[in-house]
């Protein structure tokens, strides 16, 4: 279906107002950018990346592709990642943590921040989010949204259309800039209004609710909890390497990653540096493991008899495994590790 001519973005030059949008490419985000286009508001949307999931390579409305909703209803869309500044909020949260490692409300303060000077370098005139009151127990409901829009310096400039009858009016409603009787009163987690409102609008290609931030998940939060407990400064290899595998923790200073596939072998081995040891059984299929800290001749033994738990040869009495590093090259026959012996040391 075709966007209504009303749906598509007004000329700057016939527009009543300049908007800067939080778009994930989910439906809420969407639907307060359509509100706005239907009173010719000229909007600019950001979609922010970080290390935790939220790219551009899956299907949740954290990461979701924000091109063809923009190129269909012609508003802009600008990238941006949030790159250092995220990880040192998820090392230390000011405001705390979720149910597992999600720094939700950090993290809508941070992102706020970065609308608000952008909004400022081009002039904009106000902030709109697709933030629904009520509809996400630790970052939406009133105590946190007011928290984070006046932390983020935004306090009377963020407008949130979807729930905006149910908050204080703000300066582009005042102004007469947005109408606000053209608004919504939405309010807890019910999409009823917000499927009606897409038909209404045409749009029909939208993900799912779900967090496509890693930090809700539980395994990969168990691993970054090892990791900063472990570790006095998070890297991006870190974190690369905390999305694949399985991880294994020998000691404070040791952890292996150990390959699932073929594609979890590959990241692995793109994220490691010449000081690490890797280590793989030739021959028959196996993971690349990776081990990250002290190659003390004990690690390294241990490293090898994992491996050689989840090579193809795992049912041999004995394996064969190779163990690199930078120039040096060892042989090592072990018995492939049990399962129970690998249960006190997995972190996922």
């Amino acid at each position: 279906m075709p966007p209504h001519p009303s749906m598509t973005q007004a000329s700057n030059d016939k527009s009543k107002g300049h908007a800067i949008a939080l778009f994930s490419g989910g439906l809420d985000s969407a639907l307060a950018i359509m509100l706005m286009l239907k009173q010719n508001i000229r909007v600019t949307a950001l979609t922010f990346m970080t290390h935790f999931g939220c790219d551009l390579s899956d299907r949740s409305s954290c990461g979701s592709d924000p091109y063809p909703m923009a190129e269909k209803f012609g508003f802009d869309v600008k990238l941006m990642h949030l790159g250092q500044k995220f990880i040192d909020i998820v090392e230390n949260p000011r405001y705390g943590r979720g149910k597992n490692m999600n720094v939700c409300t950090d993290c809508r303060i941070l992102m706020l921040t970065e609308a608000r000077k952008f909004m400022e370098i081009v002039k904009a005139d106000f902030v709109v989010t697709g933030e629904v009151l009520g509809q996400r127990p630790m970052s939406q409901v009133r105590n946190k949204l007011n928290l984070t829009e006046k932390q983020s310096g935004l306090r009377g400039r963020l407008l949130r259309p979807l729930s905006a009858k149910l908050c204080r009016p703000t300066q582009p409603e005042l102004s007469g800039m947005v109408d606000r009787e053209q608004l919504e009163a939405i309010q807890g987690r019910g999409r009823k209004r917000q499927l009606e409102m897409a038909a209404e609008f045409g749009l029909e290609d939208y993900p799912t609710p779900a967090s496509g931030c890693l930090l809700t998940d539980v395994g990969y939060s168990n691993r970054l909890r090892d990791l900063l407990a472990h570790t006095e400064r998070l890297s991006f290899d870190d974190l690369n390497l905390l999305k694949v595998g399985r991880h294994f923790r020998l000691d404070k200073n040791t952890k292996i990653v150990v390959g699932r596939n073929q594609a979890d072998n590959e990241k692995i081995m793109s994220c490691r540096r010449p000081h690490h040891v890797y280590l793989e059984a030739l021959g028959v299929g196996s993971p690349v493991t990776l081990l990250i800290g002290d190659a003390t001749e004990e690690n390294v033994r241990k490293a090898a008899t994992i491996t050689a738990r989840y090579c193809a040869a795992k049912r041999m009495p004995q394996v064969e495994i190779t163990a690199r590093e930078e120039q040096r090259e060892l042989k090592l026959v072990v018995e492939p590790a049990r399962d129970v012996d690998l249960s006190y040391i997995a972190v996922n």
